[in-house]
């Protein structure tokens, strides 16, 4: 059994390794000009390096944070030369993540305890939403999950095409009704259907807008209390789908998301199609909400549950 977790795992990091060439490249060219010339990690170093995290799209605060962390390791070692800060870019930027990102999946998988398991997905359209549910959906089928979809999102009519696509495609049931139909009705009906299905998991679509906070917040909260209405306590997990390529935009919706309704857990997409992978790193730290799942390019197999320290470890591979 171990052999074959090996060539997954082996494949996985190949995927994870790719996905993030873009802003590996971009980073490591930047980080060329930081140390050229230089012997010794100093302040115009630190100043530099400060430069090019918050150009990755780190975020401010976080890399303020990474820069306090080196400083104190320069300060406590005296010496520390340049050709060792990527070794401690990546030491001090996992030792960050490790303290303030709580809880890490290890696999597609959902609670014993919980059935069925009820994901509700909140996003702005445009950011790989729909893609991302039809993936998660193929991965826990691919557990041996039974899924049922539900297409809330009734805004648009292309958001129930698109999810009914993605339905066909991986060979799971879904509930939808009209465009313009009530989304707390749709949900209702998912639950009830699937309660009759015995299914293990549901995953409901909403929708992708921003139109003002407040209306998002009723909508999504009706929604809530009328899926409890059909299983107590849902939806265990809100999941926020985020567009990695879009950087500092990534971090402002993820603010009034928050703000709207209680996220719970996050999915960072599109970061094979971007140099703006570092956003990953200050999303994760900023929010203190897990980072749960992350696109690493277009296959039905390129969505992976988020692992801080291989994630850190394909950052900084040479």
């Amino acid at each position: 059994m171990s052999l074959f977790k090996n060539i997954f795992s082996s494949k996985k990091k190949e995927v994870l390794d790719k996905g993030l060439e873009k802003t590996k490249t971009s980073f490591f060219s930047k980080m060329t000009k930081v140390v050229a010339g230089k012997s010794k990690v100093d302040d115009a170093v630190l100043d530099n390096l400060e430069e090019v995290l918050v150009s990755s799209d780190v975020g401010v605060d976080t890399t303020l944070k990474i820069i306090d962390r080196i400083e104190a390791r320069v300060s406590r070692d005296k010496y520390v030369g340049t050709d060792e800060l990527n070794q401690i870019l990546r030491e001090e930027i996992a030792g960050l993540l490790s303290e303030t990102n709580i809880g890490e999946a290890v696999e597609f998988a959902i609670p014993a305890d919980k059935k069925p398991y009820v994901i509700m997905v909140v996003g702005v359209n445009g950011v790989g939403k729909t893609t991302t549910i039809g993936k998660l959906a193929y991965q826990f089928k691919k557990q041996g999950l039974k899924v049922v979809l539900g297409a809330a999102d009734t805004f648009r009519a292309a958001a129930i095409d698109q999810l009914q696509v993605w339905a066909d495609r991986v060979d799971i049931p879904i509930v939808k009704q009209s465009m313009g139909s009530d989304p707390a009705s749709v949900a209702f009906d998912t639950l009830s259907s699937a309660m009759n299905q015995n299914a293990d998991v549901v995953i409901i679509d909403t929708a992708g807008r921003l139109h003002n906070k407040v209306n998002l917040m009723n909508e999504l909260s009706k929604i809530k209390r009328v899926m409890q209405k059909v299983v107590d306590d849902t939806p265990h997990d809100v999941l926020l789908v985020l567009d990695g390529s879009t950087g500092q935009n990534a971090f402002e919706q993820a603010k009034q998301f928050t703000k709207a309704t209680e996220v719970t857990a996050l999915a960072v997409t599109k970061l094979d199609g971007t140099a703006k992978g570092g956003v990953v790193i200050g999303i994760s730290d900023q929010f203190q909400i897990p980072v749960k799942y992350i696109g690493v390019g277009e296959g039905i197999e390129d969505l992976q549950v988020f692992n801080k320290h291989e994630f850190v470890d394909s950052f900084f591979s040479l």
